[in-house]
């Protein structure tokens, strides 16, 4: 027989910590799973283990995590570290496994607090040893305090772009460039949306200060950069792109990609919940109700995981979604729910009202979104996008028919690192929008589980 438990949160970020606090103060028993050793979700990776110097060096709102880190953990609530959900049924049974045991549990509500991934740079050469992802490099300065030995390149768009270069710089990386797809053109059609993105005035402030930063310890900056390839047989060499209105080579041998995040929507598309595209965050949002609830009965979704919107948000957005699960269990009034969350929603408008700005600014630029033919998109099945662009000519419709045509998608990562760009790429050659295109169909298990793990389930 499964464990039954009124509500079960699926992260342990900035997001499923709020919520699971706010649910337990409403009565409700709560169990939270999250597969990382300690709860912070990545913006807060590893913040109750981290010595004071590296917290110092990764800043202050690195830091400031750790006040709801030590509430979370000082709650009592149910919360389990290190687990892998492999598949949620429709029926709110969830499938995990903890150190080799594998464990189901029955819940009346579920929340996914999934979070968010970064978004695939697909470019020549990107499959190349010594090219990661900015993300992937702030992951090893979190968990390890580890920097490069060596100088590295940035390349891409985006606030962690930036964010990664000071804290590597103020560790005494040298940062030899910050190679800047983002255009004049990007900043102008932003600037629609500055005069409500002053709302959020103290986030923008942030990115200013980073910007000059950098500026004042000299990084080599090439803004409105284009047609970037990676150099190298073994291993990366240099990266070339377009920028002053000339080629650009830097040699380098490690290299950190970024073009943004997008929501993590593994969990809910393999419940079969509705999804839309969302044109301004150019990837795919669950469809969800004021209180956060989807398609699927029973069943919410707060935070990154349900669109992008950053930590201060998603925090909020999880005490918002909590008051809803409780109603939904008849815990609060309709009255009682919409009282206490009003608060809670002025400030996440607030949170929210810089979004659009930044979302325009950092917009993907299409050569990324549509990649060269010799690029490889599908990275675990080896299959490029001029292969993608030949199975659209011979009738390939949407995403799960390239699976039949090439095995695109069909590797570990499930279709996370091409999912985005198979669908955008398929829509482009038959002219038509992402949202007819469709993506993959994600199905169970959602993370590897072995034979013995499966066989030792209570």
């Amino acid at each position: 027989m499964p464990d039954q438990i009124d509500v079960l949160v699926l992260g342990a970020g900035p997001a499923g910590m709020a919520a699971a606090l706010q649910l337990q103060a409403l009565g409700l028993e709560v169990r939270v799973l999250d597969e990382q050793r300690s709860p912070g979700g990545q913006i807060y990776r590893e913040i109750s283990r981290v010595p004071s110097a590296r917290k110092k060096l990764l800043g202050a709102d690195y830091a400031a995590g750790g006040t709801t880190v030590t509430e979370f953990l000082a709650s009592g609530i149910d919360y389990v570290a290190n687990a892998s959900v492999w598949l949620i049924s429709a029926e709110r049974e969830v499938h995990y496994h903890v150190a080799g045991q594998a464990h189901v549990v029955q819940a009346r509500r579920i929340l996914l607090c999934g979070g968010a991934y970064e978004r695939p740079m697909p470019i020549p050469g990107w499959t190349l040893p010594g090219v990661m992802t900015a993300g992937a490099g702030q992951i090893l300065l979190k968990s390890a305090g580890q920097v490069p030995s060596g100088p590295v390149v940035l390349a891409g768009s985006g606030p962690l772009l930036y964010l990664l270069a000071a804290q590597y710089l103020q560790a005494g990386v040298r940062v030899s460039a910050l190679v800047d797809t983002c255009t004049r053109r990007d900043l102008l059609a932003a600037l629609r949306w500055l005069p409500a993105a002053l709302k959020g005035w103290r986030q923008l402030r942030k990115g200013i200060a980073l910007m000059h930063s950098l500026k004042r310890a000299g990084v080599a900056w090439y803004r409105g950069a284009s047609d970037l390839r990676i150099e190298g047989r073994e291993q990366a060499e240099a990266l070339t792109f377009q920028a002053r209105g000339h080629t650009q080579r830097i040699a380098c041998e490690l290299i950190l990609l970024h073009q943004g995040v997008v929501p993590n929507t593994q969990p809910s598309l393999s419940m079969a919940a509705a999804h839309r595209w969302d044109d301004s965050q150019m990837c795919w949002v669950a469809e969800q109700d004021e209180w956060g609830q989807l398609s699927v009965p029973g069943c919410f979704i707060a935070g990154d995981a349900a669109g992008i919107d950053g930590a201060e948000a998603a925090a909020v957005q999880g005490r918002v979604v909590a008051l809803g699960i409780a109603l939904s269990l008849q815990r609060l009034s309709a009255h009682a729910a919409r009282q206490q969350a009003r608060p809670w929603r002025r400030l996440l408008d607030k949170y929210r009202s810089v979004r659009p700005f930044l979302e325009r600014l950092y917009r993907p630029q299409p050569s990324l979104c549509l990649p060269a033919d010799e690029t490889i998109v599908c990275r675990c099945e080896e299959v490029t996008a001029g292969a993608i662009r030949e199975y659209a000519a011979l009738g390939c419709l949407g995403p799960n028919q390239t699976k039949a045509f090439g095995r695109c998608g069909m590797g570990p990562c499930q279709g996370r690192q091409c999912g985005l760009a198979v669908t955008q790429i398929l829509a482009d050659a038959h002219q038509v929008t992402p949202a007819q295109v469709g993506y993959y169909r994600i199905r169970p298990p959602l993370k590897p589980i072995t034979l013995a793990e499966l066989a030792s389930q209570d």
